[in-house]
């Protein structure tokens, strides 16, 4: 973040003692802030997890003045800029075919009873006291979309308004989440697929204990991924990974299927006991983690989701908080702007600032504008 200081001379008339001051050069003076420092103050907060504190101690260690409330006044303008960009993420993601979700906690200081009944609606739980972050991802033909939300909804909750933009032709879309019940849109219609990490992780947790029983898994599920892999270094289609993974990881995942009843028909494995925790664990949900032998498409678990939260978990580690529902806004749409770039391989410097530096053209026309196309619009 740099600075420019225009000295102009000025001169008193030494008969009337009017003052006269030299004109700045053109352009000099119509906006103090140029786009440039908002788009970097919003890349250092919401991507880097640097405080606006700590910015501002920066600055000032450079002889650039820059307060933390000069700060979230400029990124709080630009979020009102952004708006249009970010709305159209929230429809382009609600058609895509597959989505994933999830959410960690977050901290709001001046949430009010009032806006917690208000965005709890009518729901049963009303009493909830929880404040969480959710993240979305969609993909859709090679592109993904991230977005994310920060209240007193679920992740699940969060999911149903997104899909509450989708078009009613489409079919109900792929959803990868964890084994959570929170995490699932009660009102919409998905295919539920989950976590294949998240059941890997209950087995390797007890390594020590029982390292027979957890190798044999762990060797399994290795297979299952090294054919994954094989799908994505082949760039196969979904029809062509599907077809893959029933050829190469159909019998692997059967052979765990009998080894998990083996364990509890011939007593080797006490159900109430960790391991029996894990089988059953598994159990439950064999038909969701094993989604991606039926279904083109289908992901294998919920990696893509828990990465994009860490943009959310740096900001809570480094800032702790949110002031106010409205600061926790600006920090989802830009978080949601930044980290689509970054997963669509686009420099979210330059994407924010090319959004700000038109913003009509966004606001007439914000698909001209995504991160895949603006690009190609500038041009």
């Amino acid at each position: 973040l740099a600075a420019s200081v225009y000295c102009c001379d000025r001169l008193r008339c030494n008969l009337c003692g009017e003052v006269f001051t030299a004109p700045a050069p053109e352009g000099v003076g119509s906006e103090k802030y140029d786009a440039s420092a908002t788009s970097m103050v919003g890349l250092l907060k919401y991507s880097a997890g640097l405080p606006f504190n700590r910015i501002e101690k920066l600055q000032a260690g450079m002889g650039i003045p820059l307060p933390a409330a000069t700060q979230w006044d400029l990124v709080k303008g630009a979020a009102k800029t952004l708006t249009p960009a970010h709305e159209e993420l929230l429809h382009q993601a609600a058609q895509a075919s597959v989505l994933y979700n999830d959410d960690t906690t977050m901290k709001v200081l001046q949430l009010t009873r009032k806006q917690r009944a208000a965005a709890l609606a009518d729901d049963a739980d009303g009493e909830r006291t929880g404040v969480f972050t959710s993240g979305i991802v969609a993909t859709q033909t090679g592109r993904q979309i991230a977005l994310f939300f920060t209240g007193v909804r679920h992740a699940g909750e969060n999911l149903a308004a997104v899909l509450a933009r989708r078009n009613t032709d489409l079919p109900a879309p792929i959803q990868m989440c964890d084994g959570l019940s929170r995490n699932i849109p009660s009102e919409f219609d998905t295919i539920l697929s989950q976590c294949l990490a998240h059941a890997r992780r209950k087995y390797v947790e007890l390594t020590e204990t029982f390292p027979a029983e957890v190798r044999f898994v762990l060797e399994t599920l290795r297979e299952v991924y090294i054919t994954d892999a094989r799908a994505r270094e082949q760039n196969l289609d979904p029809a062509q990974r599907l077809a893959l993974h029933q050829a190469q990881s159909a019998a692997p995942m059967k052979a765990l299927e009998q080894w998990m009843q083996r364990q509890f028909e011939e007593r080797l494995i006490e159900p109430n006991s960790a391991l029996g925790a894990a089988i059953l664990y598994m159990q439950k949900r064999w038909s969701e983690l094993t989604l991606f032998l039926r279904v083109a498409g289908a992901p294998l678990d919920n990696n893509t989701s828990e990465r994009a939260l860490k943009k959310a978990i740096l900001h809570r580690k480094n800032a702790l908080f949110y002031r106010t529902l409205a600061g926790a806004h600006v920090g989802d749409v830009f978080m949601s702007l930044i980290h689509t770039a970054e997963l669509n391989h686009i420099a979210p410097f330059d994407y924010l600032l090319a959004l700000q530096r038109h913003a009509a053209e966004l606001a007439a026309n914000p698909a001209a504008w995504m991160p895949w196309t603006y690009q190609a619009t500038l041009a």
